[in-house]
């Protein structure tokens, strides 16, 4: 078995995964398509949209003596040794909020402020939340902001590059566990490892929005000092964003209630069904694992679920790549071009970005929707792509997102839409 090619769930269990997400096949209008930009959003696992409600439709607060209010105490605690699970993290502080963005800053400007060192290292390729908190904090701070260029060829950030850039006054290194836009995973194990040779004190933060649905995290494998996922991209509801600090993170001055503990981060009431989400997310990868293994740890269980989506999705990106001895793949496909077309499968996410000879990249999403498609188109126009994509000399691209609830079916369908697209004029 090549697995460096991926491996698809049976039919039979690709129906039960379908079945627990909402308009994996259709639209809110019950038109029948294929929704592919999943790394913008996500679909929507059915039980976490339910528990979001019945949650936060309690009235209590949960900060009380009172049953009801224990429950939700309860709840909140779940879900938090749940956000532990999916990182595989011990000690340090579980933070919620409103974007996993405002995290991003809040820890930045924690690290930024009370950390001595006169410079701070990212990578061209961050989201905007994570280079224009560092943009900001370095030039109101009067650090040495400095940043690592991307790799053309493979599509993410060398850790040479990266390392080159650490010195013993660096106070920050912030980096993404994969690119948005090419689907690049970044050796985050290699530049925590090679980076912390440099300099042993060096703060880390990264930003695992985009990776956290696709594959493992392992904070025992790869130690910083800071995490954040999105929920709202990893099966669950919008409005939330979930970050992990450091023991020595955690206690960094941040704003904060006077009253409350030195590593506590949640301004406000707590919202239980932010970390109720939470665990209906981890419940259902676990289920996922329960089909390949026979633990029933925890963990375990979600560590094998996770791997089992990224050979599924490796299979679908490899499907879309390469075609079948029916229908041609993008890598086939004459007016079509794959952008940033690294080899290694088993080093990207399942993004691809393509552009269509004669079709600019909005007109191809536009034609894409007409057919049922839903995919989007990364420009040099948007803040959320002018600087990644100059990085790789291009001026745009449609980005196309699957997710594991996509079959191989689904991937041949989005290819014959391509091949009528290759005529459109």
């Amino acid at each position: 078995m090549d697995l460096n090619q991926g491996v698809f769930f049976s039919d039979e269990l690709m129906q039960e995964i379908k079945s627990r997400f909402h308009y994996v096949d259709s639209d809110p209008d019950n038109r029948e398509r294929l929704y592919f930009d999943n790394a913008g959003g996500s679909f929507r696992l059915k039980k976490a949209v339910e528990q979001f409600a019945r949650a936060d439709s309690i009235p209590d607060n949960p900060e009380r003596i009172h049953q009801t209010a224990l429950s939700l105490q309860k709840m909140q605690a779940v879900g938090t040794a749940d956000v532990r699970t999916i990182l595989n993290a011990t000690g340090g502080s579980v933070y919620s909020s409103l974007t996993a963005s405002a995290a991003m800053f809040d820890m930045v400007r924690a690290v930024a402020e009370n950390v001595s060192g006169t410079n701070m290292v990212t990578t061209v390729l961050e989201h905007p939340s994570a280079f224009d908190a560092m943009t900001f904090y370095a030039k109101k701070l009067g650090k040495e902001l400095r940043v690592a260029r991307s790799n053309p060829v493979t599509g993410g950030v060398d850790v040479d590059e990266i390392a080159k850039l650490i010195d013993r006054d660096t106070c920050l290194l912030n980096v993404m566990y994969a690119s948005n836009i090419s689907g690049a995973k970044f050796d985050i194990e290699n530049i925590v490892k090679t980076a912390r040779q440099i300099n042993p004190d060096l703060f880390i933060l990264v930003d695992a929005v985009q990776h956290a649905p696709h594959g493992v995290i392992d904070l025992q494998q790869t130690p910083v000092d800071g995490i954040n996922i999105a929920p709202y991209k990893f099966f669950g509801c919008r409005g939330s964003g979930i970050s992990w600090l450091s023991d020595r993170a955690s206690v960094l001055p941040h704003h904060k209630l006077g009253g409350k503990k030195e590593n506590f981060w949640d301004l406000g009431s707590a919202a239980p069904w932010q970390f109720s989400v939470v665990t209906e997310i981890v419940d259902y990868v676990c289920w996922l694992g329960g089909k390949f293994t026979d633990s029933d740890e925890r963990r375990a269980l979600f560590v094998c679920g996770i791997n089992q989506i990224a050979l599924h999705e490796r299979a679908l990106l490899s499907r879309m790549l390469n075609g079948t001895a029916e229908t041609a793949g993008l890598r086939r496909l004459n007016g079509v071009k794959v952008f940033l077309d690294y080899e290694d499968l088993a080093k990207r996410d399942l993004i691809v970005a393509i552009g269509i000879d004669n079709l600019d990249h909005t007109q191809a999403v536009r034609e894409y929707e007409k057919r049922g498609v839903i995919v989007y188109e990364r420009a040099s126009s948007s803040i959320y792509s002018k600087r990644m994509l100059e990085s790789f000399d291009m001026d745009g691209a449609v980005r196309i997102s699957p997710l594991h609830c996509n079959s191989a079916q689904d991937i041949d369908k989005f290819l014959q839409v391509t091949a009528q697209l290759c005529h459109v004029s």
